[in-house]
């Protein structure tokens, strides 16, 4: 494929908000903690509700800028302090966390978005590149991908060239070779740009873009879907 003149050899996704909605995904996560919670642990759940919790997980995660990068690491040293202080047993800190991951997995892809990871990986090295927890072979997608660079193990977060660089080290090509597909203005289109990265936004609202000129995406489609006819061009 051509895209701006380059020949790509590599295309990456950002996950959440590109090949699925996340809020909803994120807010059943809360709900089916809460609700486990609930059964195992009932005197946290009589104290808060599911939103004062998540205030007091919040609160919580500002103590540790510093891991603002691995929401996993952070959720897990959450719920081993908010166990110690019920006095639940810290064996149940795993089985904790992976109630909310299993359910933090459990998403629906966009429509069309299956049919274009199959035909991409078919062509190009493909990639994910994510700031969150989402795991593609959780999800159930992770045929289609030949390495997925999370935060948490690139040690920062998009927009920094630190995440970036490790997938163009795991592509084996050069940045310029490399179409970021995301939906998001700074930590997609800003953070691959500043990468040598080619951009594509998914921009679902046809929002006017507001970034700095020079980060300006190479392209723009408002579902994933359509990344099918760039494909075929």
């Amino acid at each position: 494929m051509q895209f701006r003149g380059v020949e790509i050899k590599c295309v990456t996704f950002d996950l959440d908000d590109t090949l699925w909605l996340c809020a909803p995904v994120v807010h059943n996560a809360e709900f089916v903690f809460f609700t486990w919670l609930e059964q195992i642990a009932p005197d946290i759940a009589s104290d808060f509700d599911i939103a004062t919790l998540m205030v007091h997980r919040r609160k919580f995660f500002s103590a540790f800028p510093q891991m603002a990068h691995d929401f996993s690491w952070l959720r897990r040293k959450w719920l081993e302090q908010l166990f110690e202080d019920y006095g639940v047993h810290s064996e149940r800190v795993e089985d904790a966390f992976n109630v909310y991951l299993n359910a933090r997995n459990d998403i629906t892809l966009f429509q069309g978005a299956r049919g274009v990871l199959e035909k991409v990986s078919q062509r190009y090295c493909c990639g994910s590149i994510t700031n969150g927890n989402a795991d593609v072979e959780l999800v159930g997608i992770g045929e289609y991908f030949d390495f997925s660079i999370t935060a948490a193990s690139a040690g920062a977060a998009k927009p920094s060239p630190v995440i970036f660089d490790a997938a163009v080290a795991a592509a084996g090509v050069n940045p310029e070779q490399i179409l970021h597909i995301g939906d998001d203005p700074d930590r997609d289109m800003r953070g691959a740009a500043q990468a040598g990265m080619q951009t594509l936004w998914v921009n679902p609202q046809g929002a006017r873009w507001k970034g700095k000129g020079k980060h300006r995406p190479g392209g723009e489609i408002r579902m994933i879907s359509e990344l099918e006819r760039l494909l075929d061009s």
